[in-house]
């Protein structure tokens, strides 16, 4: 039998043993458990209780439907199921609302993926103990600028997006952290999306003498941006839309990607990924990140003292997890940077070759 690592070793021990070391940690667990989100409930609630059970917490299983006004609902069933903490919150609905609530009751919550910017902002007015595990609004144009410098010096740059409000709020910021650095681009436009041939753009490229391009759009599209392009010498970068399956057009090898990291590829992960495997839970979509919020909040609560609370443990400790090192900003947001500049190669995203490689100062951005 493979050697399991410590932090395997640990959890496997602890579930045999039962709740012999239970700390009392009462964990709402806040997702979607039915309609078309349920399975990433199924996700969040695999990993926390996994993670819970662990630890000799209990989890608080409480319906979270997205829906406006919902918020209420959400902390009324965390305050009245007792719970200590709260994690999940796929949706900034379920937060807005249920914020003041959490702190009137003194119970800090995680949330996995909502970065609504005037939430925190008013989470750091209000001092609001809510947090988040997602990247902050900005965060990806940021990176995504930063590698664009990197991997593309001196290029005659163009940006391009499909005309969507999130894809061409995206090229936008990434245009402004661009001319922040000095660098202007000799083309900003609209593409028109969703069509068989891109001959026509790919030529327009050409004639205005562009040698990288960045592509705020879905998989398919850039995919036959690119195939048109073939022979033209220019270089193509896109965001986490790539991440997606090929659909009617290949993604050709080389094409670069901003996207953030695959989280049971890390070596903080692969103790644990393989402990969940003979749970039979497969550790995709939020069962890692889900896992992470659970183990945060108990090691958090180890923090507590006299002059510190769950809340205040959580906001300023550093936490080892499989997702790797979590710490919290001052806007609750998580500090470390989740953006990395991968490479299409042989059919899944890879580190990439030189001279793309060289684009490491977008990781620090």
């Amino acid at each position: 039998m493979t050697r399991l690592s410590l932090p395997t070793a640990a959890l496997l021990s602890l579930l045999s043993t039962g709740l012999a070391d239970a700390k009392g940690l009462t964990i709402g667990v806040v997702a979607p458990q039915d309609g078309p989100f349920a399975i990433l409930g199924q996700q969040i609630m695999a990993g926390a209780k996994a993670q819970a059970e662990a630890a000799g917490n209990t989890t608080l299983p409480v319906p979270e439907s997205c829906a406006p006004d919902s918020g209420v609902d959400v902390a009324s069933r965390l305050i009245a199921g007792g719970a200590s903490v709260a994690i999940g919150f796929l949706c900034a609905d379920s937060l807005i609302g249920s914020a003041q609530a959490l702190e009137d009751a003194s119970i800090p919550a995680i949330t996995l993926s909502a970065r609504s910017k005037v939430l925190f902002e008013d989470a750091v007015k209000h001092g609001w103990p809510i947090y988040s595990l997602s990247p902050r609004p900005g965060e990806e144009a940021s990176a995504t600028a930063g590698f664009i410098a990197g991997a593309w010096p001196g290029a005659g740059l163009a940006l391009l997006d499909d005309g969507t409000l999130n894809s061409h709020e995206l090229a936008a910021n990434i245009r402004l952290e661009l001319e922040a650095k000095g660098i202007k681009p000799v083309l900003s436009e609209a593409f028109r999306p969703s069509i068989d041939n891109q001959k026509i753009l790919a030529r327009r490229l050409q004639k205005a003498g562009v040698s990288a391009v960045y592509i705020a759009g879905a998989r398919s599209d850039v995919a036959t941006i690119v195939r048109d392009a073939a022979g033209s010498g220019i270089s193509f970068m896109g965001g986490d839309q790539l991440v997606a399956p090929d659909d009617g057009v290949a993604l050709p090898d080389g094409v670069l990607a901003v996207i953030p990291q695959r989280w049971r590829d890390l070596p903080t992960a692969s103790g644990l990924v393989q402990a969940l495997a003979e749970q039979n839970i497969v550790a995709e979509g939020y069962v890692l990140p889900a896992h992470a919020a659970a183990q945060i909040v108990d090691k958090a609560q180890g923090m507590v003292s006299d002059k510190q609370d769950l809340a205040a443990s959580i906001a300023g400790g550093s936490f080892d997890t499989a997702i790797g090192t979590v710490t919290f900003a001052k806007d609750h947001f998580r500090a470390e940077n989740v953006y990395r500049l991968m490479e299409w190669r042989n059919g899944a995203f890879q580190s990439p070759v030189p001279p793309a490689s060289a684009a490491k100062q977008g990781q620090s951005q």
